[in-house]
C-alpha cells in the first residue's frame, strides 16, 4: 500500500538541495503540503533562541565549482548537490593546488563516493568529490566559485494534526534537511506523508490523535520542542522517529533510555518475526530521538529505522539502488500494524470467566477447517486469551509470547467478534 506513491515523491524530490534553512527544504515542505494539507507550516527567524541553540542565518545557493586554469571545471554543484560543503560561505577567488586539496573532503577508504559534508555553524567553506577524481586533479591554479548566501531568515517545518476522541497522542517525526540522498533523507518523510494518508482514509473516526512533523534534523526537533514540548509531555502516548526506512537490508529498532515504554513494545512487537532485526540501545541513538528522549524532555519515542548503518550512508551512493518501493512498502507495514493496533484498542481484556468453551464457536481445531487454523495459530489463540487480564497490552503479549503483532491482531480482531475478548 502506498509503496508506488511514495517511490514516485521520493524521485521527485530526490534533486533538490535540502539544508537545515532555505529554499531547498521550502520547496520540499511545500510539496508536502500539497499532498497532505492538514500540515501547517511554522516558521523562526534567525537568532531565535531554542534552550541552548540559536536559529542560524539561512543558507541558500545557487552555484558552485572548481575551475582549473584551463577552463575545465570540477565539483559542479550543478550536476551533484553533494560536491558541496553545506552552508559554505560565498566566495570567489584564486588558489594554488596546494590549498585548494585541504578544502576537499573525500573518503580513501571509498574512493568512487562523494562524501555528504556540512559546517552549519562555523563559517566555513569547501568541496567534495571522490577520491578517485581528487587525485585526478591537475596541477596549477584553481578558480573556487560558490554563488550562496548567509542571511537572516527564517527556520521552517511543518506538523499536521489528525484529531481523535481521545487528546492522548501518536507522534511520528521524520526530517527534510539533507540534499540528494535518498535513504538519510526522503525515505522517512514519504513514508510520514503515506501514514497521514492511510489514519484520513481507514480511521475517520479516530480513537487517538496522531501527531506528524516534518523538520530539520536537530535544530528543527529542538526547535519543536521548545514551543510545544508541554503539551506533547501531556498527551503523547507513544512516539517513533523515522530514519533511513527505504532500504531492504535490515530493521532496527533504537529504544528509549528505560526501554519499556509503549512505544517500545509496540515497535518490537511489529517487527517479530522480520529477518535481520536489530534492537539497540539508547546508546546507539542517532537521529531526534537524542533530543525526544533527552533527560529533561524524556518522551516516549523509539526510533525506527531499516539499516541505521550502511555502507552508503552520507554519500552519493545512498540512491535509489538502495532505496526501493518494497523497502518503503515494507516499513510502510510495520507502522501501520501498530496503528491499526492503536485504533483496535491496545487493552484487551477477558469476558468470559475461566477459558471460554471454543468447540461451540468453531475456533478450536478439531471443529474448524485445518487449512483454516492449524495448531501454531491455535496456541496463539489461547494464549492471547490466557494473558488478557486487562493490564497487559497487546504490544508486550506479542513481545511475550513472541508473535508478530500483525497476527496477534489478526487473533484479537476474531476473539472480539465472537465475544470473547474486549
Amino acid at each position: 500500500m502506498f509503496e508506488k506513491e511514495m517511490i514516485i515523491w521520493a524521485k521527485h524530490l530526490y534533486p533538490l538541495c535540502r539544508s537545515i534553512t532555505g529554499k531547498g527544504t521550502r520547496k520540499t515542505l511545500s510539496f508536502f503540503e500539497k499532498i497532505n494539507p492538514e500540515f501547517k507550516r511554522k516558521k523562526y527567524r534567525s537568532g531565535t533562541k531554542v534552550f541552548d541553540w540559536e536559529i542560524p542565518n539561512e543558507w541558500n545557493i545557487e552555484d558552485a565549482y572548481i575551475q582549473h586554469s584551463t577552463g575545465k571545471k570540477f565539483a559542479e554543484f550543478k550536476k551533484n548537490n553533494l560536491h558541496i560543503v553545506g552552508y559554505s560561505e560565498p566566495i570567489n577567488k584564486y588558489i594554488s593546488k596546494e590549498k585548494l586539496l585541504k578544502k576537499i573532503y573525500s573518503l580513501k577508504n571509498q574512493p568512487s563516493f562523494i562524501p555528504y559534508v556540512t559546517s552549519y555553524y562555523n563559517k566555513d567553506w569547501g568541496f567534495c568529490m571522490s577520491e578517485n577524481d581528487k587525485k585526478k586533479l591537475p596541477r596549477g591554479k584553481y578558480k573556487i566559485v560558490i554563488k550562496s548566501s548567509l542571511k537572516k531568515g527564517f527556520l521552517e517545518l511543518s506538523d499536521c494534526i489528525l484529531k481523535g476522541k481521545s487528546k492522548k497522542e501518536i507522534f511520528f517525526s521524520s526530517y527534510i534537511c539533507h540534499p540528494s540522498m535518498a535513504n538519510n533523507e526522503l525515505s522517512g518523510p514519504v513514508l510520514v506523508n503515506a501514514l497521514i494518508k492511510y489514519v484520513k482514509k481507514f480511521y475517520k473516526k479516530r480513537r487517538y490523535t496522531y501527531r506528524f512533523v516534518l523538520l530539520p534534523e536537530t535544530i528543527g526537533s529542538i526547535t519543536y520542542l521548545s514551543r510545544f514540548h508541554k503539551v506533547l509531555k501531556q498527551n503523547m502516548l507513544a512516539g517513533f522517529n523515522l530514519s533511513c526506512v527505504g532500504d531492504e537490508k535490515n530493521y532496527t529498532q533504537v529504544f528509549t533510555p528505560n526501554e519499556k515504554t509503549i512505544a517500545d513494545s509496540a515497535l518490537y512487537s511489529s517487527l517479530i518475526g522480520k529477518k535481520n532485526v536489530r534492537n539497540l540501545s539508547f546508546k546507539y541513538r542517532g537521529s531526534d530521538e537524542r533530543q525526544y528522549c533527552s533527560p529533561l524532555i524524556n518522551l516516549p519515542v523509539t526510533a525506527f529505522y531499516r539499516s541505521k548503518y550502511f555502507n552508503e550512508y552520507h554519500t552519493n551512493k545512498d540512491d535509489f539502488k538502495l532505496v526501493t518501493a518494497k523497502g518503503l512498502g515494507e516499513s510502510f507495514e510495520v507502522i501501520k500494524n501498530i496503528i491499526d493496533t492503536f485504533e483496535e484498542g491496545i487493552f484487551t481484556k477477558n469476558i468470559i470467566k475461566c477459558e471460554p468453551f471454543m468447540s461451540k464457536r468453531k475456533l478450536y481445531r478439531n471443529l474448524s477447517k485445518k487449512d483454516l487454523y492449524d495448531e501454531k495459530s491455535q496456541n496463539t489463540r489461547m494464549n492471547l486469551i490466557a494473558f488478557s487480564d486487562g493490564k497487559r497490552n497487546i504490544f508486550e503479549i506479542a513481545k511475550e509470547l513472541n508473535v508478530p503483532l500483525s497476527k496477534i491482531l489478526k487473533e484479537y480482531k476474531l476473539l472480539k467478534k465472537f465475544k470473547i475478548l474486549k
